[in-house]
């Protein structure tokens, strides 16, 4: 008599366990429509373009090989680390403040090589960032609105080897900074970017004088492009956190040319960044 108890007991339980495991696989699948799926390969490299920067990335197995594309922030590329891999996914949050969600499979014939990352994926709008990255977005919009501004400054320019580099535009909104340049190739040869870069040094004094630099890292650029082209121009603007230049310095803007000679500074003094022209909000 106890073991038929025991019997019906363990039956029971099982009988319970089965269902809550198709209740779970129900809404694993119910849930897996609801997500963009990728079709990935081990041979072929998938990039998904999104509209913002990537600000931070997961992969849910180690059977996937992922990072962000050399030079840019918003281009992910993705491959499988090892050929039929179990289905997984991975999550996506950007500088706009949303999180996508991918669900990845394998397909070594026919994977998706190149894919816009829209509406489709996204599965929050509301992510909340730390201080520091809240206000991406708003500095990816004036920078592009500073690029499109009429107004423009003269007499800060540098021409040499037929490689020009002029700020035609400095602008401010709160507390950023947003400093518009013109990068110019009048010769036949294309101009690989290797460095633009921003400090604050001594003014220039003998060999023997030691100088101090301190470096400014530009908070966002409106081009990623590290070439000037042969005859050809390139407009972008930089944005750099606020700051002043104290008595006796420049601020630098260097361009320097990769495997190459051609290089070239502008001096920026203090003088200039008082009569500033400021942002109007949106």
């Amino acid at each position: 008599m106890k073991n038929n108890n025991w019997m019906n007991l363990v039956c029971l339980l099982l009988s319970i366990l089965s269902g809550n495991a198709q209740l779970i696989n129900r809404a694993v699948d119910f849930n897996q429509d609801q997500f963009k799926n990728v079709q990935i390969a081990y041979s072929k490299t998938t990039s998904i373009v999104f509209p913002y920067a990537i600000k931070s990335i997961d992969k849910g197995s180690s059977d996937i090989l992922m990072q962000k594309a050399k030079g840019v922030e918003n281009i992910l590329l993705l491959k499988a680390a090892k050929q039929n891999f179990i289905q997984t996914n991975i999550t996506v949050v950007t500088a706009d403040s949303r999180l996508y969600v991918f669900v990845l499979n394998f397909d070594e014939v026919c994977p998706d090589l190149n894919i816009k990352a829209d509406n489709s994926a996204i599965v929050n709008n509301d992510i909340l960032f730390s201080l520091d990255n809240e206000n991406q977005k708003k500095i990816e919009q004036y920078s592009k609105l500073a690029l499109l501004k009429k107004k423009k400054i003269g007499g800060l320019k540098r021409s040499r080897f037929d490689i020009n580099l002029s700020v035609n535009g400095i602008f401010i909104h709160q507390d950023v900074l947003y400093f518009r340049l013109v990068l110019g190739n009048t010769s036949k040869i294309n101009y690989d970017i290797d460095q633009l870069r921003f400090f604050i040094r001594d003014q220039r004094k003998s060999k023997r004088t030691a100088s101090q630099e301190i470096e400014i890292v530009p908070l966002f650029s409106t081009s990623s492009s590290m070439l000037i082209p042969d005859k050809s121009e390139v407009n972008l603007v930089y944005a750099l956190s606020k700051f002043t230049i104290p008595e006796k310095k420049y601020l630098t803007i260097q361009l320097i040319e990769k495997d190459g000679g051609r290089q070239l500074e502008i001096d920026i003094k203090n003088n200039d960044l008082i009569d500033l022209d400021v942002l109007n909000s949106f």
